[in-house]
């Protein structure tokens, strides 16, 4: 796994691609604060820059030097949450524009597995999550169900075929304007 780390973080700190095993499942990721990695990711997957991406991070303070604020009632949830929960936040900084949506917010999860946990801390910045899929597409259970294409468009695959994924993504929420968790994807 050290080799798999390195290997992304070299890439990753040269504005490239990796496909790589979140604790959802399989996913396309850069450096979520530089535009020119984000864009490079929309254009493997085919993919509109109006749609926005998931970012991940390792932890809570990781999380508070993006965000604005965490709202006491997200932290909680998340405390006793066990499903992988990207939460929508306003008022993102420190990441590239082209991650933020058109109502300046951004969804960002807090990742669950060692493989992601450990190459987010030792990279030290942010990386996007999205599903290994072109845009539209089914989103892959597995490594073997990656279209081929998405392969050898990235510029570094995680040589982990059977590593374990939750197979499903996240679910999604936000705190709404009565104080109260909304889920949106559940």
């Amino acid at each position: 796994m050290k080799r798999e780390i390195l290997a992304c973080i070299d890439t990753l700190n040269n504005a490239g691609s990796i496909i790589y095993p979140t604790d959802t499942i399989w996913g396309i990721g850069c450096d979520a604060t530089d535009s020119i990695a984000v864009e490079k990711v929309y254009k493997i997957k085919n993919r509109s820059e109006s749609k926005s991406l998931i970012i991940l991070v390792h932890d809570l303070e990781m999380l508070k030097s993006y965000v604005s604020s965490v709202p006491d009632v997200i932290e909680a949830f998340l405390k006793s949450n066990k499903r992988p929960t990207t939460v929508v936040y306003d008022h993102p900084n420190g990441l590239a524009s082209n991650v933020i949506a058109s109502d300046d917010t951004v969804a960002i999860r807090i990742v669950g597995s060692d493989f992601c946990k450990t190459l987010i801390k030792n990279f030290g910045k942010p990386i996007v999550s999205t599903s290994a899929n072109l845009s539209d597409m089914p989103a892959p259970n597995s490594f073997s169900e990656i279209n081929p294409l998405l392969l050898k468009e990235a510029d570094y695959v995680v040589n982990l075929p059977a590593a374990e994924t939750k197979n499903s993504a996240s679910q999604i929420v936000k705190v709404n304007d009565l104080g109260e968790i909304e889920f949106l994807r559940k």
